[in-house]
């Protein structure tokens, strides 16, 4: 018999990903005014999700501590609650509220994601440490600290994403967020370059929670929440470094063990370009419609057709949506649609809403609207297709546009016109256009929840971003505690 081949047990030198993350976070210096001033309306838009969610009793559920009574009095504040927590804890609260109606930041590659994610361990471990600094005499972060860590978290999320498609793998791209959080957060707690190291390299040996949740015929809730559990997880990993945990160096490439091996296929990562401040630049805003962003556009383009096919609704014969790929492949739906994640990743519901409608808001993927049996009758009258054009646009690093179109036939052999629109409102080339549909967003969804004084107080001191950047991190978050 052949001998068993031996393993050497010295420990290898770190995965070149596991150091370039750690350089960039530590080395990096952001000196883009563009990528501030995005990354201060993604914080005031992702705070307008966050209070949005509020109304949703499943979603505040999910807020408090993790057993009764586990309260951090001077800990991390979660929007809109009383709640006092551990970062830990708080990371997860701040991330189900950012992230539970599918209203925030997207960002679209070969993976797909949601790089504000990433604020609820940002915010969390930001105000934990500010209020314990204070009490020791020292000074809190300011809202500016919390823009730049978000710059590189989003960074790192959306770079990997570019190339590697976690997806085809049936993980998860919240993969990303504990993978970006967990390096950011270990910095923010006094880490250095070899604590971020070891912190990110548990990350990967976590590997990544499966799609099921996302997809039929298991689409459920747990979509809304496992942004928030991924920051909770992250924050425990740079907890754990702090305290000098060892780390794993070849946690992507070990053979046989490693997370390229294990989840991978044997495939390194791929890197489309070094981390800079690309990203949150470039982000995509959900800013009209919380539906899921592929089928942003379509909504848009059935928004336009309402008016011609309102009134002649059972005259309809067929729709046809022309999409990209990853929207043929994610949001493509028949059959029934189980509950309110169901249906805001369906395509055919999207389309169906306004053109009954005129809208689409959070309260349409309730039980009460898809009853309308108006709904799934078009739904059975959609055609679906990819047009590849939409696919190499969606691809294109100029432009990644996020393309659909849509028309509508009419039994008496009458058509509608074919609307093509090719770029959401939220992309960076309809910004202009985009930021008083975010602050408007902003404003209304705070006067939805707190005191019609303290919006006023917020929003007058978003509008001087000098002052809003220089805000002590636990001034904004008492701002958004209840009276």
């Amino acid at each position: 018999m052949p001998e068993r081949a031996t393993r050497s047990a010295v420990r290898p030198a770190p995965d070149a990903p596991l150091l370039e993350i750690a350089d960039y976070v530590v080395d990096y210096v952001i000196d883009s005014a563009e990528a501030y001033d995005t990354a201060r309306y993604m914080l005031l838009d992702s705070l307008a999700c966050a209070m949005l969610a509020m109304k949703f009793p499943e979603c505040v559920k999910h807020l408090g501590p993790l057993v009764p009574g586990a309260v951090l009095p001077g800990g991390a504040r979660v929007p809109g609650t009383a709640w006092q927590l551990d970062p830990a804890q708080a990371a997860y609260n701040i991330g189900v509220q950012v992230r539970w109606l599918d209203f925030n930041d997207t960002w679209l590659a070969a993976e797909w994601g949601h790089p504000s994610d990433n604020l609820g361990a940002i915010l969390a471990v930001a105000d934990y440490l500010s209020r314990k600094a204070v009490r020791e005499g020292g000074a809190a972060l300011t809202v500016r600290d919390v823009l730049g860590y978000a710059i590189k978290a989003h960074e790192i999320q959306g770079c990997y994403a570019l190339r590697n498609a976690f997806n085809r793998v049936g993980l998860d791209h919240v993969i990303l967020v504990r993978l970006a959080s967990t390096a950011v957060a270990t910095r923010m707690l006094g880490g250095d370059k070899d604590d971020i190291v070891n912190a990110v390299s548990q990350s990967w040996i976590d590997n990544g929670a499966l799609r099921t949740y996302r997809h039929a015929p298991n689409t459920g809730p747990r979509k809304s929440w496992a942004a928030g559990d991924a920051c909770r997880r992250a924050v425990i990993h740079a907890l754990n470094a702090l305290k000098g945990c060892t780390g794993y160096p070849s946690a992507l490439s070990a053979p046989t063990w490693g997370f390229y091996d294990v989840a991978f296929g044997g495939r390194p990562f791929e890197f489309e370009r070094p981390f800079g401040s690309y990203v949150i630049e470039n982000v995509l805003f959900k800013l009209s419609y919380p539906a899921e962003f592929h089928a942003q556009t379509a909504v848009e383009c059935a928004m336009a057709l309402h008016p011609q096919v309102a009134g002649r609704l059972d005259a309809i014969e067929r729709i046809e949506i022309e999409t990209q790929e990853a929207g043929r492949r994610i949001i493509d739906k028949t059959g029934p649609l189980a509950n309110y994640a169901d249906r805001d990743h369906c395509l055919q519901y999207m389309v169906a809403v306004p053109l009954v409608f005129g809208r689409l808001t959070a309260e349409d993927y309730t039980d009460a609207v898809a009853a309308d049996p108006r709904i799934d009758a078009l739904r059975a009258k959609t055609e679906v297709r990819e047009n590849p054009r939409f696919t190499r646009d969606y691809f294109d690093p100029d432009k990644r546009y996020i393309g659909n179109s849509v028309q509508v036939f009419f039994a008496d052999g009458g058509v509608t016109e074919k609307i093509t629109i090719d770029v959401p409102i939220g992309h960076r080339r309809r910004r202009t256009e985009g930021i008083p549909v975010l602050l408007d967003k902003f404003e209304a969804a705070l006067a939805g929840h707190l005191p019609a004084r303290r919006v006023g107080c917020i929003v007058a001191a978003s509008r001087d971003k000098e002052a809003f950047d220089a805000l002590p991190v636990p001034r904004l978050m008492d701002w958004f505690a209840p009276d």
